[in-house]
């Protein structure tokens, strides 16, 4: 049996790591997406929102959101007050009714955070 040395062929120099081509965003910003994100990943608050912005004016007292969803009235309030944290509800009292609307932007400045293309 013979034995064949085959040539050791020496790599090129080539970079590990790929460089960046825009800026990523810092922690600050991603601890807001993330919260924002976090607001909306519960299908109670994304039926909401919708329910929100299907209401004629775009806005809905808090006692038309009760039925929908099939939750008490304190568990609904409570999704809506994590979705105004989150920015993307406003509130404003009439009486002693509460209305929710929809803040203006705040979903599409959401989506425009998600469009990693946007920024090439």
């Amino acid at each position: 049996m013979s034995t064949t040395l085959l040539p050791v062929i020496q790599p090129e120099s080539v970079a590990c790591c790929t460089p960046l081509t825009s800026e990523a965003i810092d922690a600050e910003r991603a601890d807001d997406l993330a919260k924002k994100l976090k607001a909306l990943a519960d299908p109670t608050r994304l039926r909401l929102v919708s329910i929100v912005a299907a209401s004629e004016g775009g806005e809905a007292c808090v006692c038309d959101l009760i039925e929908p969803v099939g939750l008490s009235q304190p568990t609904v309030s409570h999704h809506l007050k994590i979705l105004m944290e989150a920015g993307f509800l406003s509130r404003s009292k009439r009486g002693t009714w509460a209305y929710y609307k929809l803040v203006p932007g705040a979903l599409g400045q959401l989506s425009q955070l998600l469009d990693v293309t946007a920024s090439r």
